[in-house]
């Protein structure tokens, strides 16, 4: 049995923050913004830009594109942030509503920057498990920049925070762009690092914690952080590319394009360079900034729109998310 990608739908929005802008904001000179940090500019939420809601423009222009009708879906599984229109809310079911899905049932998962890989091993499974799933629309929306105050130096590696929605249709049986296997790791040591300190049950909000800015992203050990991911992070990336590309009874050597989230620009260039990768065979998000879990698809996305994918490439996804988690999965183009 096949899971074949069939579409990809991205909405980015038309409001844009740029390097100098996070310049002055951040007091951090242009030139490292740019060149260390690899951030030219990004997209950030216009006045209708909701979470939710730029998944669903996303969905929209992924079943437009494979000329798919929204009665036909089985599933719909919310890839989105939990920071999304409302608290407490079942975002996948809106969108079921609002696409027309009137015969699909709906959920919402989240693993951070790396649910995208993981909703695509759960689609996959889901597929081979039950006989009467055929077609799943994973869909979500991002915009975690809202939590992101520039004057905290502590946080300054999430300035590339951005946001957009992303979407993607997958169909059993498809006839291409198969779906091979995902590697997945998580580590515990880092679940608290980065919090919202206040808002949830351990520290409810107070007017207080509003006035002084408190409801923001932070690092409550950021040296303890950065020792620990250092000495993980980019060998946990080449390591859960190589166990994907392992389990699909592949290697390093037959990718073809490798969708990475948007990192520093050194970090970007040493994976390329761990696995004999050339610039040419990834599209470094300067542009983008951090979509969270969309940056998978719209690298997916402009790498097929710019020809660098082709009939029979073998196409690795990788992401990472605060946690902390690393994962990656490999499909077969074409």
């Amino acid at each position: 049995m096949t899971v074949g990608i069939v579409s990809t739908g991205i909405y980015i929005p038309q409001t844009k923050m740029t390097s100098s802008d996070i310049a002055a904001l951040s007091s951090i000179p242009e030139e490292i913004i740019r060149q260390k940090m690899g951030i030219h500019e990004k997209p950030i939420p216009g006045e209708h830009d909701h979470t939710v809601q730029m998944g669903i423009w996303a969905a929209q222009q992924a079943l437009k594109k494979a000329n798919i009708e929204p009665k036909s879906i089985d599933v719909v599984m919310y890839m989105g942030e939990e920071h999304k229109e409302y608290p407490l809310w079942t975002a996948s079911i809106k969108m079921q509503e609002e696409l027309g899905a009137v015969n699909a049932w709906a959920f919402d998962v989240q693993l951070r920057c790396g649910t995208t890989i993981m909703a695509l091993k759960l689609a996959k499974s889901l597929m081979e498990s039950d006989d009467s799933i055929h077609t799943i629309l994973l869909a979500g929306g991002y915009r975690n920049v809202d939590f992101i105050d520039y004057t905290n130096p502590r946080t300054r590696f999430m300035y590339n925070l951005a946001a957009g929605g992303g979407a993607i249709v997958l169909q059993k049986g498809y006839d291409k762009n198969h779906l091979l296997e995902a590697d997945i790791m998580t580590d515990g040591s880092f679940s608290e690092d980065v919090v919202v300190p206040v808002g949830g049950t351990k520290k409810p909000l107070t007017p207080e914690d509003l006035e002084n800015n408190h409801y923001q992203l932070d690092v409550l050990d950021p040296v303890g952080m950065k020792e620990r991911l250092e000495q993980k992070s980019l060998s946990n990336f080449l390591k859960v590319i190589r166990s994907s590309l392992a389990k699909s009874e592949l290697n390093e050597e037959n990718i073809n394009y490798l969708a990475m989230l948007h990192m520093k620009k050194s970090a970007h260039d040493y994976i390329l360079s761990a696995l004999g990768l050339h610039e040419e065979q990834s599209i470094y998000l300067q542009d983008y900034g951090h979509i969270g879990q969309i940056d998978q698809i719209l690298s997916l996305q402009l790498a097929i729109e710019q020809g660098r994918i082709q009939e029979g490439d073998i196409v690795t996804l990788v992401s990472a998310g605060i946690g902390y988690v690393w994962g990656a999965i490999t499909i077969r183009w074409g």
